[in-house]
C-alpha cells in the first residue's frame, strides 16, 4: 500500500457531497483523486483539482485508484462494487450495503475471493448522541437496561421527487434510516431473538414507506426503533431505561448540520454537542452528563489503519450481511403482521 491511498468517490449527490467528499478530504493517508458525477462544475467548485468523470463504470476501474467509495443510488451499489473488486480495488459502500441479502452475501464472497477489503460506511457509530449512550451504559449507572427507544423523526410533510422516496427496491425510510438505527442497536446488544415491524405510508402521495416502528426482542430487554416524517417539534433522540435509573438525550448529533453548512471536519470544535444527556434517578432527580464529541472521521481513520494491516475492518461484510438480513426480515414482518426470527449463518451470528 502506498503512503497515500488514492480514492475514487462514485456519486456526488447529497451523501457524496455532504459526507464523503469533506470527510475523505480531511483524512491523512487518503487522497481524493477522482469523482464520478454528471455535474462536473458542482464537484470542481467544492473540490478544485480533483478529476471528474461522468463514466461511473470507468471510474471504478481507474488504474490510478486504490480505494473506491460508492455513494450512488442504492440499486447501483452491487454492480459498481462488484466491478471495483474485479478490478483489484478496495471498496467502501454507503449504507444500505445492497438491496437484498442475497446480493450482500454474493458481494462478500467476491471480496474474499479478490483478497480486497470491503466495508460499509456506518458513520453513525461516531455520532455524539450514540457515544453518550455507550458511555452511560458502560458506566453501569442504569443498572440492567430494560428498554431503549431510538428515534429519528422529522417534519417533512411534502413528498419529494427523488429516488429515496420513489417506489423502487431499496428506497423508503426503512432502508434510509433503518440501517443507522439497527447498526447502533446491534453494536450495543447484539442480535435480537426476533423482531416485529410496521412499515407505513403516512403522507398523502407517499410512494414508499415514510414511517416505521420496529421492535427488537431481547427477552427482558426491549428495543424500539422509530422514524417518521410528520413529527412537528421533534422527539427525544434516545431514552434508555434500566433497573437503577434512566437516561434521556433530547438533541441529535450535529455533524450533518455542520457539513451541510460548509464547516470542514477536524476543526477545534468539530463534533461538539452542547446538549447533555440526562441521568434520571428513581426519585426523579436529574443529572446533566456532558455528551462526548462526535467524529465521523473515525470511520475513515479506522479504515486507513485496516488497509495498513494495523487494525480490523471497522465494518466488515459479515456485519453488513446481518444488517441486510434484519432489513429484509422487517419487511416480511410488516407484510405478514407477525414477529419473525432473522435467518442467519453461523458466521453472521458471530459478526456483532
Amino acid at each position: 500500500m502506498s503512503a497515500s491511498l488514492r480514492v475514487a468517490l462514485i456519486g456526488y449527490g447529497f451523501v457524496g457531497q455532504t459526507f464523503h467528499g469533506p470527510l475523505l478530504s480531511s483524512i491523512p493517508g487518503l487522497r481524493l483523486d477522482l469523482v464520478a458525477s454528471r455535474d462536473a462544475a458542482r464537484v470542481q467548485a467544492d473540490l478544485p483539482g480533483v478529476r471528474v468523470t461522468a463514466d461511473y463504470a470507468a471510474a471504478v476501474r481507474d488504474p490510478a485508484v486504490d480505494l473506491v467509495v460508492i455513494a450512488s443510488p442504492n440499486q447501483t451499489h452491487v454492480p459498481l462494487a462488484s466491478a471495483a473488486l474485479a478490478a483489484g480495488k478496495h471498496v467502501v459502500v454507503d449504507k444500505p450495503f445492497t438491496v437484498t441479502l442475497a446480493e450482500a452475501r454474493q458481494l462478500a464472497q467476491e471480496a474474499e475471493a479478490a483478497g480486497r477489503l470491503l466495508s460499509v460506511f456506518q458513520n453513525r457509530r461516531w455520532d455524539s448522541d450514540f457515544l453518550g449512550l455507550q458511555a452511560v451504559l458502560a458506566s453501569g449507572a442504569l443498572g440492567d437496561v430494560t428498554s431503549l427507544e431510538s428515534r429519528i423523526e422529522r417534519f417533512r410533510p411534502q413528498v419529494r421527487d427523488r429516488w429515496r422516496e420513489a417506489d423502487l427496491p431499496g428506497s423508503g425510510l426503512w432502508f434510509d434510516l433503518g440501517p443507522h438505527l439497527l447498526d447502533q442497536a446491534l453494536c450495543l446488544f447484539g442480535l435480537p431473538q426476533r423482531l416485529q415491524a410496521s412499515l407505513v405510508r403516512q403522507r398523502p402521495g407517499a410512494r414508499t414507506d415514510d414511517w416505521f416502528q420496529v421492535q427488537l426482542d431481547y427477552g427482558s430487554r426491549q428495543v424500539t426503533l422509530r422514524a417518521g416524517m410528520l413529527a412537528a417539534g421533534g422527539v427525544p433522540r434516545f431514552l434508555a431505561q434500566g433497573t437503577a435509573a434512566s437516561w434521556l438525550k433530547l438533541a441529535a448529533d450535529r455533524q450533518e448540520d455542520a457539513l451541510k453548512a460548509g464547516v470542514r471536519p477536524g476543526g477545534p470544535d468539530w463534533g461538539q454537542d452542547p446538549d447533555p444527556g440526562w441521568l434520571i434517578a428513581a426519585d426523579g432527580e436529574r443529572q446533566a452528563l456532558p455528551t462526548p464529541p462526535g467524529d465521523h472521521r473515525r470511520y475513515y481513520l479506522a479504515l486507513v489503519e485496516a488497509l495498513a494491516g494495523h487494525a480490523a475492518n471497522p465494518v466488515p461484510p459479515a456485519q453488513a450481511c446481518v444488517l441486510m438480513a434484519l432489513l429484509e426480515t422487517a419487511q416480511r414482518s410488516s407484510a405478514e403482521g407477525r414477529a419473525l426470527v432473522p435467518e442467519l449463518t453461523a458466521a453472521e451470528r458471530a459478526a456483532y
